[in-house]
């Protein structure tokens, strides 16, 4: 699912801004991006710089005030709130910093939950489920509960519930940041190993340097602007 150019996600012109009280807040300004299907892309920058933003803006969580995005072809910025659910169920495989679970679910149960929004027999979700553990080396634990497995398997087990759908996009925002470096290192290996061998398109939001070496390409927001450089 990518467009004729080969670019799995096109933004054109993408300007968002908040506001706090009286005060408007510019987070991003007349933003372009163009992310090739199967690239491992890391977006680096400082706090309040708007990388979150933009994840959020190409996982439909949110709409540009000005501008386009376009995902795999469909504009996700004009579809309706239904619409735009289903297709983010579909298509778009989150993976969080803290992980998310819900600790009365086994490992199995947090996975299989995405599933539950697709027309898939019990039968079918379990295949999947069992597949997506296996993936990231965890189907030894699938009856243990977050509360019994280290941050590392948690963040496993988040990956694992991200790609249960087979999404079109995989975006991470900070999947390290709550780990120590050998636990970051293996969700790191995970992370390209999905690039690589099962030709994923992953968006990382990071802070650490060492997480954004492991990425293809590494682009930096700086006062809501984008640029292949580190800003000075």
């Amino acid at each position: 699912m990518s467009d004729t150019n080969g670019n799995i996600v096109q933004a054109r012109g993408i300007t968002k801004n908040f506001k706090r009280g009286a005060e408007t807040i510019h987070v991003l300004h007349d933003l372009d991006l163009d992310i090739p299907n199967g690239e491992f892309l890391a977006l680096m920058g400082p706090s309040g710089s708007g990388k979150s933003t933009l994840l959020n803006l190409i996982g439909g969580l949110d709409r540009p005030d000005t501008g386009s995005m376009e995902v795999g072809g469909e504009r996700v910025d004009a579809l309706g709130a239904r619409r735009l659910a289903k297709w983010r169920a579909r298509h778009i495989g989150f993976v969080f910093q803290f992980y998310n679970l819900l600790p009365a679910l086994t490992a199995a149960r947090n996975v299989e939950l995405p599933l539950l929004l697709a027309p898939l027999s019990k039968k079918e979700r379990r295949r999947q489920v069992e597949t997506a553990l296996k993936v990231v080396g965890l189907d030894h634990r699938t009856k243990h509960y977050p509360r019994q497995l280290s941050g590392g398997e948690q963040q496993r087990v988040g990956i694992a519930r991200a790609i249960a759908t087979d999404p079109t996009l995989l975006l991470c925002d900070e999947p390290t940041g709550d780990l120590d470096r050998t636990s970051g290192d293996e969700i790191l290996d995970i992370l390209q190993a999905l690039s690589r061998e099962h030709g994923k398109t992953i968006v990382m939001v990071t802070h650490d340097p060492h997480a954004a070496q492991r990425a293809g390409r590494t682009m930096y927001l700086d006062e809501g602007h984008l640029t292949a450089e580190r800003p000075a």
